[in-house]
């Protein structure tokens, strides 16, 4: 009879992480249209993130003073990355973004190469 009651109570505790786990894991939504701003060489740049969300997919674009440009992406919890690819004189240039929901706000970093910056993106209303 005690076997049963720590196999029970096991099974229980086993069902609870398992079923914390699977909501941990479910994507927070990123999907709608950023302000997303940050601090370049000649001030603050801002540009407009707009997303589409599928599951842990993400894409969109990413517009601003050099145009506009393709970006996709993931999505694991509230933590989402994605890559934008811009064609320079120098050739393709790949960007890559991280970053953390909170609210309506994603605070991040981004890079390619030899540079690094954060960004802060806002979502509009």
């Amino acid at each position: 009879m005690q076997h049963r009651r720590v196999g029970l109570a096991a099974l229980g505790a086993l069902a609870l992480l398992l079923s914390q786990a699977a909501v941990a894991q479910k994507p927070a939504n990123f999907a709608g249209e950023w302000n997303l701003t940050m601090e370049g060489r000649q001030g603050t740049v801002t540009q407009t993130l707009k997303l589409e969300q599928d599951g842990d997919k993400v894409k969109g674009t990413l517009s601003g003073p050099r145009g506009e440009t393709p970006v996709e992406g993931t999505v694991k919890g509230n933590q989402i990355s994605f890559t934008a690819k811009r064609q320079t004189p120098r050739g393709e240039m790949v960007i890559e973004y991280t970053g953390t929901l909170d609210g309506d706000t994603i605070k991040g970093t981004m890079g390619g190469g030899q540079f690094s910056r954060e960004w802060t993106a806002k979502k509009k209303k």
